[in-house]
Parts: structure tokens; sequence; C-alpha cells
């Protein structure tokens, strides 16, 4: 099966058509995967102000990372579902949209961002727990994950706005009389 072909059954299946002929199943979709990329987003910010020493600096890392992480993941397992969701109800359109695989893409270096960290800075985080800001290596992975977070943000709502008529003949704007619509009386 083809790449074609498999994105083809994806976006037939009954759910991916149940979901596009709602008239409320979409939105409400797209409104919980708005909500959860807020969280996540909201959380992996307090973790990397955290980081470079502009949040939080009275309390100790681990104990910030403790306080957010669960939400996080969580918020995250829901923003891939409801993504998921919404991709299969137009998979050969978000598949072929320079955002969405810009988004993928932003995604996948903020997996690999995050695995740096691992690598690097956690693994002395011991060392510096307590200390208003984390090394070197830990505050170039925070800034790092804010610019892939706000970038994946940004990609996300461009999918958006380059899909919404895809696959739609556009027609020319109609000339708006202003005359007509704000008639002024004279007399």
């Amino acid at each position: 099966m083809s790449i074609t072909e498999f994105l083809a059954s994806l976006q037939g299946s009954g759910l991916a058509s149940s979901i596009r002929d709602s008239l409320y199943l979409f939105p409400f979709i797209e409104s919980a995967h708005v909500i959860g990329l807020t969280l996540v987003f909201g959380t992996i910010a307090v973790v990397d102000l955290r980081l470079l020493g502009l949040a939080s600096t009275r309390r100790p890392f681990t104990l910030v990372v403790n306080d957010v992480l669960r939400w996080t993941w969580a918020a995250f397992a829901l923003t891939v579902i409801t993504g998921l969701l919404m991709f299969i109800t137009n998979a050969g359109v978000y598949y072929n949209n320079f955002y969405f695989r810009s988004k993928m893409a932003m995604l996948l270096l903020a997996g690999i961002n995050m695995l740096a960290f691992e690598l690097t800075a956690a693994r002395s985080v011991h060392h510096w727990d307590k200390e208003s800001s984390a090394p070197l290596s830990g505050k170039t992975v925070g800034v790092v994950s804010l610019v892939l977070w706000i970038t994946i943000i940004f990609m996300g709502r461009w999918i958006g706005f380059t899909t919404t008529r895809a696959g739609t003949e556009s027609k020319p704007a109609e000339e708006i009389n202003l005359e007509e619509l704000f008639p002024t009386e004279t007399k």
C-alpha cells in the first residue's frame, strides 16, 4: 500500500467522515487540541524558564519538574490524540502541507532537544538543583525548547489557514458598494 492509498483510507474511514460531517465534532476536537497545546507549552515554559533562571528560582529544579511534568505528559497525550483525529479528516491535504510537515519536524526536534537535556544537564542535576539557574547546557536546551515550541504553535496555526480552502474553488470577491451598505439620508 502506497502512502497515498494509506492516507486515502484514513480519510475515507467512518471515523474521519463522522468528524468531518459533524457540525460540532471537529470544532470541539480542535478546541481540545488548543487547550492541550496550551497546557503543554505552559508547563514546558515553566521548566525552561527555571533552567534559564527567570522563574521559580527559589525552588529546586527537581521540585519544579515534579510539579509540572505529569501535566505536560497528560496534555501532550491529549494533543496527540486530538491532532490525529483532525489529521484523518483531511489526511492527504495535511500530509502534503508544508506547515504540517514543518510542525512535525519541530516536534521531532523538540524530542531530540529533550533527549539532549537528559544526556547533559540532567545527569548533573544534583550539583545545580538548588542554584538559581542551570549550567550552560541546561540553559541552551531551555532556549532551544522555547524557540521550538513557539515555532510549533505558529506552524500549527498556519496549517489551519493554508488548508481550510483545500479542494474548493475560490470565487472572486464581489465588489461591495459601501453606499448601499451605509445609506446616507439627504434632506
